[in-house]
């Protein structure tokens, strides 16, 4: 297995040391300590960066962050989470949002899901992103993104696209959370996404 190089931008040393159990899991970190070495990183064709939020706030240079987060797959951890921070760092560029503490397994899963292309958020963020696009956006004709899709399909799709959970879907629909995750399986290979949010703009027409 080829080994992926990952660039891991904090001054706490304790979260250096944790944030390198990802060595375990096919992954080769290297350490930053400042978002110049964010730009070094992009010029030697890397792509994959975590980046501790309390370092983002001590730089002092909001404005400035989309021109090291443009072209880079960035996940930003944060200590204090909450909706309006992880707006804002989504806003200037980065793929994903979570907890500084989160457990290795989630982290190496968050890890490999923005390296293929997924944003990844909180799910009150999540929720909150998903019922803003359906307040703002109506659904487009099915027939330009539920063709493929199974009646039971179609209205899974829907209420995930919406912001409800696996268990909100399950409950409304009388199915079991196992069989939702079966269906939404299907609604993202068959729509050609990875993730709610994609799936929103699929069902919203802004994805195609």
């Amino acid at each position: 297995m080829q080994v992926q190089p990952i660039l891991i931008v904090t001054r706490d040393a304790g979260l250096w040391e944790r944030w390198q159990l990802l060595s375990e899991a096919g992954k080769k970190p290297y350490r930053g300590v400042d978002l110049q070495d964010v730009l070094h990183w992009k010029s030697m064709g890397n792509h994959l960066v975590i980046v501790d939020m309390a370092l983002l706030k001590q730089s002092n240079a909001q404005d400035g962050w989309q021109q090291y987060f443009d072209g880079l797959r960035v996940l930003v951890l944060s200590a204090h989470m909450s909706d309006a921070e992880g707006q804002m760092v989504l806003a200037k560029g980065a793929c994903g949002y979570a907890h500084t503490h989160l457990s290795n397994d989630a982290l190496v899963l968050i890890v490999n899901s923005i390296d293929t292309g997924a944003i990844w958020l909180g799910r009150s963020l999540l929720q909150r992103m998903l019922q803003d696009i359906e307040q703002r956006l109506p659904v487009i004709t099915e027939s330009d993104w539920a063709r493929l899709l199974s009646v039971r399909e179609k209205e899974v799709a829907r209420l995930a696209s919406t912001g409800h959970s696996n268990a909100e879907i399950a409950q409304q629909l009388l199915i079991t959370e196992r069989t939702v995750r079966a269906h939404l399986s299907s609604v993202f290979e068959k729509l050609h996404v990875d993730d709610r949010l994609k799936l929103a703009l699929k069902v919203h027409g802004i994805q195609r």
